[in-house]
């Protein structure tokens, strides 16, 4: 089994931002891809961002050049920089992980952290 934990959301101002981070631990030789999805109140989860083992990253276009998606081998460890937010940016961020991507972005990948909420309001 794997067990991921996210950290880092919270309350913060539109045009601010936030870092997310989520760390593996278990059985992390079988993941290759790792990724966040959101869910806001009253909507289905989506994709925000996902990164494969070579590095390969997939963005919703909603984000598309405000978030960094990227990924620590050495600390097991996804990170989502999250820049220039705006109050629609408001959800659960939940990180996952699993071995195949088209599994991940596909929303059917096998671990799934507990999420972290991120709200973005004045």
């Amino acid at each position: 089994q794997m067990q991921l934990v996210e950290s880092g959301g919270g309350l913060v101002q539109p045009g601010g931002s936030l870092r997310l981070s989520c760390t593996a631990s278990g059985s992390i030789f079988s993941i290759n891809a790792m990724g966040w999805y959101r869910q806001a109140p009253g909507k289905e989860r989506e994709l925000v961002a996902a990164i494969n083992n070579g590095g390969i990253t997939n963005y919703s276009d909603s984000v598309k050049g405000r978030f960094t998606i990227s990924r620590d081998n050495i600390k097991n460890t996804v990170y989502l920089q999250m820049n220039s937010l705006k109050p629609e940016d408001t959800a659960v961020y939940y990180c996952t992980a699993g071995s195949r991507s088209s599994d991940l972005l596909l929303g059917r990948a096998r671990y799934w952290g507990q999420g972290t909420q991120v709200t973005v309001s004045s």
